[in-house]
């Protein structure tokens, strides 16, 4: 019964607060000015604030887990060469084969992923989870790009200029590259004769850093509310076999294949070594829906659009049983 218990309080929380925004959505109470202008909110102010917050709250570089890092990437990577290999047998629209792989590969980090580590393991899976995406979301961008870009036969050299350049100035890598900086340059700050920091944002900068620290506590609450809101469950019937694919291939298999793979490494060699705080981390990055910003990357390089907010919309709701699933499996093998 308590696995079962803890299986539900990782996940309800996010079912609460979806169906909320869902329900005000359909009684007017918000619109669709509200939802895009909550949307920006989220992505340009309070997440890179979480994201900054969470990697200032890392001690040191040397407190990194970079057994992580090197195979949350390496997933990453395996899950895009495994995209390529779905779509080559099984979808033969070019427009639609980036949006398929993009949507195996590329999970919903920001809205589904950060609020779910916390519901699984609090603040400090949170910030593994953050250490990881230093990492992961660059590389995702960068995968989305090629993904979306390979298998268009027409010129799009503008675009992928312009979509790179928009990457660069992706405000979730900015919080993360600028979090980065600040604990690089605390790394040189001498310690007083108490072994604390002569100077610190926390304590001599307050005035600034608890701004940050409220920005990115609201960032879990409005993301999904506004993910809620912006629901609309309807299938394009041609469309209905290449969003079972995806919807079938994100939700279950890649978290099946992913955690396996990593139970099975932990278990057979000492390099990874990773404890019950990491675990929530490949939760959120394998078994949480494909992300937003995919869809309007697709449609920005002339690719399947519909296509890619279906599976949006779709893999945001297997997700849910997918999710529910792996807690409570993983919590019944005794790993969280």
């Amino acid at each position: 019964m308590d696995t079962l218990l803890f299986a539900i309080n990782a996940v309800l929380p996010i079912i609460i607060l979806m169906g909320l925004g869902y329900l005000l959505k359909h009684i007017n109470f918000i619109n669709d000015n509200f939802l895009s202008v909550a949307n920006k909110f989220v992505y340009r102010i309070a997440l890179p604030s979480m994201l900054f917050y969470n990697i200032y709250k890392i001690e040191s570089f040397s407190d990194i887990q970079w057994n992580h890092v090197i195979f949350a990437s390496t997933a990453i990577l395996f899950l895009f060469i495994l995209g390529m290999i779905i779509v080559k047998i099984f979808i033969p629209d070019e427009k639609q084969k980036g949006v398929i792989v993009q949507t195996i590969f590329r999970a919903n980090f920001a809205i589904i992923g950060i609020p779910l580590a916390e519901s699984i393991g609090g603040e400090a899976a949170v910030i593994n989870l953050s250490m990881i995406s230093a990492i992961a979301i660059p590389l995702m961008n960068i995968l989305s790009v090629l993904a979306l870009t390979m298998y268009i036969k027409e010129d799009q050299g503008k675009q992928i200029k312009t979509t790179i350049i928009k990457i660069l100035k992706n405000p979730l890598i900015a919080g993360i590259f600028l979090g980065m900086i600040v604990l690089f340059v605390r790394s040189f700050i001498p310690l007083d004769k108490q072994g604390i920091l002569v100077f610190s944002l926390e304590e001599d900068l307050r005035f600034l850093f608890l701004p940050v620290q409220w920005l990115g506590q609201t960032t879990s609450p409005i993301a999904l509310i506004v993910l809620g809101g912006g629901f609309q469950f309807y299938v394009i019937k041609n469309l209905s076999r290449q969003i079972f694919i995806g919807t079938l291939i994100r939700s279950f298999i890649t978290p099946f294949i992913i955690l396996l793979a990593a139970i099975i490494i932990d278990k057979e060699s000492n390099f990874f070594n990773f404890n019950y705080l990491v675990y929530p981390a490949f939760i959120s990055l394998f078994a949480s829906p494909t992300a937003i910003t995919g869809a309007v990357m697709a449609k920005e390089m002339k690719n399947d659009y519909d296509l890619a907010s279906q599976t949006v919309v779709w893999t945001t709701v297997m997700s849910i049983i997918s999710i529910f699933l792996t807690v409570l499996l993983l919590k019944i093998l005794e790993i969280l």
